[in-house]
Formats: structure tokens, C-alpha cells, sequence
């Protein structure tokens, strides 16, 4: 989760400055959902991720110099520079990718698990998505498939309240979007505190332990709010949130409050935590210096990776 947290304000803090080309959306404050569900999944599983998506693959275990990398563009990133910020994919850790575009990593998800399921190597697929995209067509179509095929496969729902400024109770027809599984004849649970990592986990987990025995696919949901604006830099000419709300889940930090809980626990002391804090800032620190350094790709990078192959002409290519 500190990982999660000292890249994203990094990442933050190099939009303020113009440091970081396009848009960049934030997981502040939504650490624990993001940590709790990549815990449950194995090093070989796959995932799935949104606009909101650097924090996934670095709770999923990706090296962070490549994902600095790939944030500002450039040829030792893990898509080479092509991806940026919404377009993330890390297979290293089973990252299969992310999209700006609402909705559209449920289907691949859906699809890598009917790959595990007809190859039979036991791995399971986790898709992220949001509140916003709960309305999407592509969702409930992956659902009835999955539910079908009894494909290993765990929809989890980041309900951070929020579309863009969209309150999410304007907009459902039900209280949870977990209650929609009933529909599709499978479980769906809501995890009403979404700041507790553990909470998280345990949830995860038993929905990854009964997809993995081939009991088919689940609907998660975690309860979370999102601390910045929709995107980095984002002005909005009223005020959507009430300062109140957004003031009440601040104060309830998942980093904060996991710490309480390592040192009620007796699992560190304060001198353990600060140090652990201070190496994965020097972490961060060290992912950048690497990004900064690093050349962007080779005009002639963009012709690679295509469906066809480019034709000469007049010296150049089209």
C-alpha cells in the first residue's frame, strides 16, 4: 500500500509541474481495495485493470522503474512507451491490460478465464472495474457468459461512489452493486469497509478459492472513496462532493489505519514502519531517476506492434 501510495503522489506531483504527458487518474485513497484483492491472487493469475490502474499491477508485485517509465513515454517502459498512464499492461505479473475506455478490460478478463478454463492450468482472472462502469453492457454480457460456462472469474467492483462527478446512488437501481449477481444465479458480496486491506482480502480470497475449484465466477464489490479529482488537475466549476463526506473518509486512511494495527499487533514498531516507509520512497525516487534518464522510443517504434505490416513508400512509411 505505501508502494501504491508514494508512486501515485509522485505521479501527482509530475502533473502539477507539466512533467507527465496526458491524463492521469489516481488511486489515493483506495489503496486497500487495490492491495486486499491482488493479495488473494497467485503470481501466475491474470488481471484486469481501468483508467485507474497504476496502482494494480504495482499490488500485484511489477517492478516500479518500468511503470515510471512507461507513465512519461518512454522506450524502457513496460509497453515501450505506447501505453502511458490508461493503457498499462505488465504480463510479467499477469497484468493483461487497462483501457480508458470504460468497461472494456471486463470482456478480456471473461476471456482469459475461458482460456484457463478450457486449458485447464488452474489460474483465475480478476477484472477491476468501477461504479461507472457497473452500467456498461460489456459487464453484464461477461456476467451471463461467466455464470454460464462457470468460468474462473471474480468481478470486483472499486466503488468509489464516484463516476467522474456522477454520484453512483443517482444512477444504480439497487443499494449494492453486488446484489445484481442474484440475477446470474451467483455470489456477491460487498465489502462495507473498503479501507481495511483485510478485510479485503478475505473476500477476495474466498471468491478466488471458488473460482479456482471451478465453481464459477463471483461479484465483489468494495466500499472505497477516491481522495483526488476524477483525474490529475481536473477543475470542475461546483462542487460534487460534500466536504464532509470526502473529510470523513479521509480520516479513515487505509495506510494509517493498517499501521495502528501492525503495532497493536506487535508486528512492527514505529522505527520499523518509518524505515519501511523511507525505503519505498528511495523506491520511488529510484523509479524516476530511471524514467527520467531513459531515451523515448525510436520514430520508427510506432510502426511495430501493428495488425499489418506498413508499406514503403516515397521513403517513409504508411
Amino acid at each position: 500500500m505505501q508502494r501504491v501510495r508514494s508512486f501515485e503522489l509522485t505521479v501527482a506531483s509530475l502533473v502539477k509541474k507539466g512533467e507527465l504527458p496526458g491524463a492521469v487518474h489516481t488511486s489515493l485513497g483506495q489503496e486497500a481495495e487495490v492491495v486486499g484483492a491482488c493479495m488473494a491472487l497467485a503470481p501466475t493469475d491474470y488481471m484486469t485493470g481501468n483508467h485507474r490502474s497504476h496502482g494494480h499491477p504495482i499490488g500485484k508485485g511489477a517492478s516500479l522503474p518500468p511503470l515510471m517509465a512507461e507513465l512519461l513515454g518512454k522506450s524502457t517502459g513496460v509497453c515501450r512507451g505506447k501505453g502511458g498512464s490508461m493503457h498499462l499492461a505488465d504480463f510479467s505479473v499477469g497484468s493483461l491490460g487497462e483501457s480508458g475506455v470504460v468497461g472494456s478490460a471486463i470482456p478480456v478478463a471473461t476471456g482469459a478465464a475461458l482460456s484457463a478454463h478450457v486449458l485447464g492450468n488452474g489460474r483465475v482472472a480478476l477484472c477491476f472495474f468501477g461504479d461507472g462502469a457497473a452500467n456498461q453492457g460489456c459487464l453484464h454480457e461477461s456476467l451471463n457468459l461467466a455464470a454460464i460456462w462457470k468460468l474462473p472469474v471474480i468481478f470486483l467492483c472499486e466503488n468509489n461512489q464516484y463516476a467522474s462527478t456522477t454520484p453512483a446512488r443517482t444512477v444504480l437501481s439497487v443499494d449494492r452493486v453486488a446484489q445484481r449477481a442474484s440475477g446470474y444465479s451467483i455470489p456477491g458480496v460487498t465489502v462495507e469497509d473498503g479501507q481495511d486491506v483485510l478485510a479485503v482480502y478475505a473476500a477476495v480470497k474466498v471468491a478466488v478459492d471458488r473460482a479456482r475449484r471451478g465453481e464459477g465466477p463471483s461479484i465483489v464489490e468494495i466500499m472505497t472513496y477516491r481522495y483526488s479529482e476524477h483525474s490529475e488537475g481536473l477543475l470542475h466549476a461546483g462542487a460534487y462532493r460534500d466536504a464532509a463526506e470526502r473529510e470523513s473518509w479521509i480520516a479513515r486512511d487505509p495506510l494509517v489505519l493498517h499501521r495502528a494495527r501492525l503495532l497493536t499487533a506487535g508486528v512492527a514498531t514505529e522505527a520499523e514502519l518509518d524505515q519501511l516507509v523511507s525505503d519505498v520512497e528511495d523506491e520511488v525516487a529510484s523509479a524516476l531517476e530511471f524514467a527520467v534518464a531513459s531515451p523515448l522510443p525510436e520514430p520508427a517504434e510506432a510502426y511495430a506492434d501493428l495488425f499489418t505490416t506498413p508499406i514503403p513508400q516515397f521513403g517513409g512509411m504508411v
